[in-house]
């Protein structure tokens, strides 16, 4: 089943797990402090046989993630609400182009290019919420040529779907179709040419793709 509507856009959190931020060297303090939002564009959305294409100068990583489905327009939704506004959920892989994302950390500018190359966030097909009873407790997986590179439970994200749904429309309205991910646990890593990446979430859904290195 496909997301019915695509929506306007994809609102990704980084360092939702604390292991991942601590691999990526980022500082976890006592308070959460407020999540740390960007946007992914929809042309950055991958499915079915198509690869994804690797940049020229790239060097590209894996995040596999949650990706929560929005059913409604949703503009200031308390957390007690939020649940309400989700129609589903998909599994995502957040691809993201580490290098140039170091650089526009390092110049202070945005993560666009990073994170929102063509081809840039794979998923799976819709899985209707009234299939997932319990979205805090999900097992993320995710391979590499068979080998086992992330392995992590949603019930450790540092903010809850409840949080993030409330947080990001205090901020953005989110429109039927639009997509929230939830962040990635600890074990990213490099994609390269010719890769075969699976990524899933237990008991409800799988992903594969190929990995293309583009010339130009």
């Amino acid at each position: 089943m496909l997301i019915d509507k695509v929506g306007t856009k994809a609102v990704c959190v980084g360092r939702n797990y604390e292991k991942h931020a601590k691999e990526m060297g980022a500082a976890v303090g006592s308070t959460k402090g407020d999540p740390i939002l960007f946007l992914k564009p929809t042309s950055s959305y991958l499915r079915g046989d198509h690869p994804i294409l690797l940049p020229v100068g790239a060097q590209v990583h894996h995040e596999v993630e949650l990706g929560v489905v929005i059913g409604k327009l949703a503009k200031r939704v308390s957390q007690e609400e939020a649940m309400n506004f989700v129609t589903g959920y998909v599994c995502c892989i957040d691809v993201t182009a580490r290098n140039w994302q170091a650089q526009a950390k390092k110049e202070g500018t945005p993560w666009t290019i990073s994170k929102g190359c063509d081809t840039f966030l794979p998923m799976s097909d819709l899985i209707p919420a009234q299939k997932v009873p319990n979205p805090r407790d999900l097992h993320l997986w995710l391979k590499v040529n068979g080998n086992i590179k992330q392995s992590g439970n949603t019930k450790d994200m540092i903010f809850s779907i409840e949080e993030l749904i409330s947080y990001t429309t205090k901020f953005i309205t989110l429109y039927e179709g639009d997509l929230l991910l939830t962040g990635t646990p600890e074990g990213v890593g490099p994609l390269e040419d010719n890769d075969i990446v699976e990524a899933g979430i237990e008991g409800l859904t799988s992903i594969k793709f190929r990995c293309q290195r583009i010339s130009s």
